[in-house]
């Protein structure tokens, strides 16, 4: 007989309570499929847990919280992660539960985090040397706060050494998803998500970055190099031409732009091109091959399989899925 794992959830003041009981109430109905179909009554034994008292969730919404206590899983929500909230001020008004967060991942128990909640698992030291991901829209963020973690804004769910990170806000079910496959099997995850209509395919997060929420980018070398190419995406890549046009060597070139961007040129146009391409399959009737054109790109089947690569998906699926209607 399946032993019952135990699920805490870690409430904070001003974490989201959708978070925080958007993984209970999937881990309930994957308990109710399971026990509709012979398997455990109650795989999961779950709660709402903080060392302090009392918690405020986001907008103020009081939450009842239990006495930390050991559980098998500790899930760690996110939070409202405004461009104008001072971080620093944030986590460290958060030290007892990073604490716990800490406390917890020596244990050695499974540690998960939604969202930014991997801000919080970062602060307590967690992440470093792992492969962890967060929302795209904060995953830079996380990155330089972070440094020795290694954190991959396109997957939906990192699993890395007994910490589980994930990216934005409904990825908790893909993460719920997954403990329920593991833990009921995979036929219970696959009826727990029809069940709740819940996309259980997907594999990526990459479709649903709007670059146009990005944070804008400064004055630094990288910066303006990504400008002068943005401005020319449909010309055809010449390293010694861009080296040219900012008074350096080719390998000074690569030099300089990778110590700042992490990357090549090459790689920032080839995803400012798929960005555009983005753009043109949502929004307009332009053909495949139109679209390849006017990115730059001269062979259709090449550039479609860049596409794949850094979307997860192909230009028709896209377009039939974030495709505006033009009728």
């Amino acid at each position: 007989m399946t032993e019952s794992l135990r699920v805490g959830v870690l409430a904070y003041p001003g974490c989201f309570g959708s978070e925080v009981f958007g993984v209970l109430d999937l881990l309930a109905m994957g308990a109710h499929v399971s026990a509709a179909h012979g398997g455990a009554e109650t795989p999961f034994i779950t709660s709402v847990v903080s060392p302090r008292r009392r918690v405020l969730a986001a907008g103020d919404v009081p939450v009842g919280v239990r006495p930390l206590h050991e559980a098998d899983v500790l899930v760690v929500p996110g939070f409202a992660l405004a461009p104008s909230l001072d971080l620093d001020a944030r986590l460290g008004a958060l030290g007892p539960e990073v604490a716990a967060i800490r406390a917890h991942a020596e244990s050695g128990r499974a540690l998960v985090s939604i969202c930014v909640g991997a801000f919080l698992l970062g602060e307590a030291g967690v992440l470093d040397g792992r492969r962890v991901t967060t929302s795209w829209l904060f995953a830079d963020a996380l990155a330089r706060r972070c440094p020795r973690a290694d954190v991959d804004a396109r997957v939906l769910v990192a699993n890395d050494d007994g910490v589980t990170t994930t990216a934005g806000f409904t990825a908790m079910y893909d993460f719920v998803l997954d403990l329920v496959g593991r833990h009921c099997g995979p036929s219970v995850a696959r009826r727990t998500a029809r069940l709740a209509l819940v996309d259980d395919a997907r594999a990526t997060q990459a479709p649903y970055v709007d670059a146009a929420l990005l944070p804008a980018t400064g004055g630094s070398f990288a910066a303006r190099v990504e400008r002068w190419l943005d401005r020319r995406l449909d010309a055809p890549y010449d390293l010694a031409v861009l080296a040219d046009a900012f008074h350096t060597s080719t390998r000074t070139m690569l030099r300089r732009y990778k110590a700042e961007a992490g990357r090549s040129p090459l790689r920032h146009l080839q995803e400012a091109r798929v960005r555009r391409a983005q753009h043109l399959l949502e929004r307009t009737g332009r053909t495949w091959n139109e679209v390849v054109r006017d990115v730059g790109y001269r062979d259709p089947a090449a550039f479609a399989r860049l596409f794949s690569r850094h979307v997860g998906v192909g230009p028709g699926e896209y377009r039939a899925t974030f495709g505006q209607s033009l009728s």
